[in-house]
């Protein structure tokens, strides 16, 4: 029975890229945790915290993620094998400097939305409203984390594009 009232055939595209997040998330999910547990220097206080607080949250995705699969039909992949060929997030080393771990994690970041957004435009010609809704949900987060972590990265003396502010 279809409950979703969806075409199955519009589906199948939808449940492919979310099989690519998961894999992606549970590669930037260890990639935090060997982060959170390998931190070094006069940051390790704000990075160990930040960097739980992401993988927290990133295990909840995953399970959000491998449930919105299964609402659709299909039996998420579960095997890291699987999500090693899948994922466009790679494995690195966690023993790095601070600045390179940020670095690092805001290329996951990148990669994560340009799949996220990969999944919107399939959700969206298959008409799927709970796909769309959660992705849309994750980017905004993703962006926030994003923005904090870029802006941890900066020098005090960096400004934002100050184009729009008119000078009184």
């Amino acid at each position: 029975m279809n409950y979703l009232n969806i075409e199955e055939k519009k589906l199948l595209p939808v449940v492919l890229e979310l099989n690519i997040l998961l894999a992606d998330y549970n590669l930037y999910y260890q990639k935090l945790r060997g982060f959170h547990w390998n931190i070094l220097g006069k940051n390790f206080f704000d990075l160990h915290v930040k960097f739980e607080e992401l993988y927290n949250d990133a295990k909840i995705k995953i399970d959000e993620i491998a449930e919105r699969i299964l609402t659709l039909g299909h039996h998420p992949v579960s095997q890291f094998k699987e999500y090693l060929k899948l994922a466009t997030v790679e494995e690195v080393s966690p023993l790095m400097k601070d600045f390179e771990m940020v670095e690092k994690l805001l290329g996951d970041h990148k990669k994560i939305l340009v799949q996220m957004r990969v999944i919107l435009k399939h959700a969206d010609e298959a008409g799927d409203e709970g796909t769309i809704d959660m992705i849309g949900a994750y980017i905004r987060e993703l962006e926030k984390s994003s923005w904090m972590l870029n802006a941890w990265s900066k020098s005090t003396s960096d400004n934002l594009d100050t184009s729009m502010i008119k000078e009184a």
